[in-house]
């Protein structure tokens, strides 16, 4: 068998009859890659009748003046199971790089090793788990993670499109979706005029510029695969709604406090408090879609970038104006989307979950809006460093610039109940 470099339509044509392919071993990825300052190089492995084997793209950044690392993002496109192959493929790998000054690949194969399952809150891993292992033998180094540590979270959510509906979701999280419907909210189909809107809501989730998202859109809008999307609210509509709900509110707080007058227990006392807490709630959103109207204010209140890739749909990033999280944005933008995907895409990727099943996860907000849509978990086999060259490797993490490199920045998302 033989490494070499192969051209970018070899490549495409190996990934996407591959079944590790994703989004982000493509041509596509590439270009947005070569715009985020890597260089990039697609590789192939043959065997002796020249029928490519295995097959990555590998990213390329100077990490210091005189080192570069690599990155195979989602993992080398081979055969895991078999041992021979990848251990032949990491030796020429590891053979072809060496003198190029690279000290170690980065890689994060899409090999699941277990499904999460919250309510009893545990992982049921599979045989996968025995890739784990060879990678190791093979002096694969593994970077440990629980919640956002890793370039690709480690867990996931993932949506069955056609096995999902309304009533298929938890109780919680259907009751905000209708709630948002009687709120005026409607869903949108953006264009590149649309990104400067979308950046609004993101724009300080992941701490990127407007030209990382801009990067991503130029690759991949060549082959239709980069959509945007805008939730609209009706400021008329909502003033009329949450009006609406400002009078009932006010004839049952009038009967709360006759209750509390004749009974004054701490059950009518708290729901006295609670009717309270809603009015002053509800009087807040008619003065704010009263301002609204009256501004004639813009009035888009989340967005989402989401990139399509053979029979899968992902949520590159999404947000809303957290002005307006009481008319529930993010849920009725989530279940747009998959509304929109459902009859021509299989599955709706959620963009990263945490494997952290404590009340004290700072992440258990968002682990418990994205479950509220009752998806599939899973936990993949995590992130390793292939090292090319140990004593690279070694200088480059006892000076920092591996933490400093990897380290990632990632901002707390809280979900109102």
């Amino acid at each position: 068998m033989y490494l070499e470099s192969i051209s970018s339509a070899i490549f495409d044509t190996f990934a996407k009859s591959h079944p590790l392919g994703s989004f982000h071993q493509t041509t596509n990825y590439a270009l947005y890659a070569k715009k985020e300052g890597f260089n990039c190089e697609f590789i192939g492995l043959f065997d002796k009748d020249k029928k490519i084997v295995a097959a990555s793209l590998i990213l390329f950044k100077r990490i210091n003046f005189f080192t570069k690392y690599g990155y195979a993002p989602k993992g080398f496109l081979i055969d895991y199971n078999n041992v021979e192959l990848l251990s032949i493929f990491t030796e020429k790998i590891k053979k072809y790089y060496y003198n190029k000054n690279v000290a170690f690949i980065k890689i994060n194969p899409e090999i699941t090793v277990g499904q999460l399952d919250f309510k009893k809150k545990k992982v049921l891993y599979n045989k996968n788990r025995k890739t784990e292992n060879k990678l190791q033998e093979l002096h694969y180094r593994k970077r440990y993670s629980i919640h956002f540590e890793t370039k690709i979270p480690k867990y996931n959510a993932i949506i069955i499109l056609k096995n999902t509906t309304l009533n298929t979701l938890e109780k919680n999280t259907r009751n905000k979706i209708n709630k948002s419907k009687k709120n005026g909210l409607t869903f949108i189909k953006g264009n590149r005029d649309s990104l400067e809107t979308i950046y609004k809501f993101v724009e300080k989730k992941k701490e990127k510029k407007i030209s990382h998202y801009l990067n991503y859109y130029n690759a991949f809008q060549t082959s239709n695969q980069v959509d945007l999307f805008l939730i609209k609210v009706d400021f008329e509509k909502c003033l009329l709604n949450y009006r609406e709900k400002y009078k009932k509110e006010v004839e049952r707080n009038a009967k709360l406090v006759e209750r509390v007058m004749l009974n004054p227990n701490e059950k009518n006392l708290n729901k006295k408090l609670e009717s309270d807490k809603a009015l002053n709630l509800f009087n807040e959103y008619i003065k704010k879609a009263t301002d609204c109207l009256a501004k004639k204010k813009e009035d888009y209140i989340a967005g989402a970038i989401t990139i399509k890739y053979k029979n899968r749909v992902q949520i590159l990033i999404s947000g809303f104006d957290k002005n307006f999280q009481a008319l529930c944005p993010n849920h009725f933008l989530h279940y747009s989307l998959i509304e929109h995907y459902k009859k021509e895409y299989d599955f709706l990727e959620l963009n990263g979950i945490t494997g952290d099943f404590s009340n004290q996860n700072p992440y258990k907000g968002l682990n418990d809006f994205k479950m509220g849509f009752n998806p599939l978990a899973f936990e993949y086999i995590g992130e390793f460093d292939l090292i090319i060259n140990e004593g690279l490797y070694k200088s480059l993490e006892l000076n920092g610039f591996l933490a400093k490199e990897f380290k990632r920045k990632e901002k707390v998302l809280i979900i109102q109940d």
